[in-house]
């Protein structure tokens, strides 16, 4: 049965891999024994994770990226397979949100900023979608492969606030489900295609949100915590089981569908 959850010696490729939640997932998988590829736009942070991993026994490498830059993806893709030989896991981590495509509690949908929710939108809908399509192309070739999208609580239902970017991963979420099935149809059972939905974890993306500048929760922090049966905030490494899930044999008849990780939030009622 442990085969079934067997990742050594896979090639994973990380977009946004050396945010909170990827310095977890990659260190994790290094830790399993994938060659992890992370991707993104700070050398200096991304150098040092590598020679973290390294120092633990991983096999990884750093290249910097622009997700919504098809030719320098395709550059990286050139520079993994020189490396590596293949690409066997992809996770579309890249995104992100912007303040002026949020609705202030003081404001109204008046006061939208059309651009940002245009950034906001391409950076997370069209920085899974190009990735996708470079990196699927020795996915294809070879016959197999796992890709494993990046949604939002907000994929399901309108948070408020956060209009840009809810729209945006409720987009990811489509996308998932479409592809699942357009690759499948095209070239059969070998490439999957499934996304996670993380609940509520502190990051540098949402800590203005969350947190005051002392570091106690804002009134929004206690609205979803009291929306939430674990009563807490996630951590990123709680994670990885669901992820190295959708990545193994294990789930090999899985494509298609959002694990949700969340604590009980998107299911909880009253």
């Amino acid at each position: 049965m442990t085969k079934l959850f067997d990742v050594k010696g896979k090639v994973l490729v990380m977009t946004g891999a050396c945010g909170v939640l990827g310095t977890a997932i990659v260190k994790y998988f290094a830790g399993e024994g994938c060659k992890v590829v992370l991707l993104g736009r700070n050398p200096e942070k991304g150098n040092k994770l590598v020679l973290e991993i390294r120092s633990q026994g991983g096999d990884a490498i750093f290249l910097k990226t622009d997700v919504l830059q098809k030719e320098i993806l395709e550059q990286n893709l050139e520079e993994i397979l020189r490396v590596y030989g293949k690409v066997d896991i992809l996770f579309n981590a890249a995104g992100g949100n912007m303040g002026p495509a949020n609705v202030q509690p003081s404001q109204s949908v008046m006061d939208l900023d059309i651009d940002a929710m245009k950034s906001v939108c391409e950076l997370n809908i069209f920085g899974t979608v190009i990735p996708t399509k470079v990196f699927l192309k020795p996915m294809i070739e070879q016959r197999h492969g796992v890709i494993v999208n990046f949604c939002s609580m907000s994929s399901f239902r309108p948070l408020t606030r956060v209009a840009g970017y809810g729209i945006a991963k409720a987009g990811v979420a489509s996308w998932t489900e479409w592809l699942a099935g357009e690759l499948a149809t095209k070239y059969g059972d070998g490439i999957r295609v499934n996304a996670i939905a993380p609940g509520f974890i502190l990051s540098d993306q949402n800590r203005s949100l969350l947190t005051n500048a002392d570091g106690s929760l804002t009134d929004r922090s206690h609205r979803i915590l009291s929306h939430t049966p674990f009563g807490r905030f996630l951590e990123a490494e709680e994670l990885v089981g669901a992820l190295h899930y959708l990545c193994s044999d294990a789930s090999k008849g899985v494509t298609g569908t959002i694990s949700v990780v969340d604590g009980g939030f998107n299911s909880f009622s009253i």
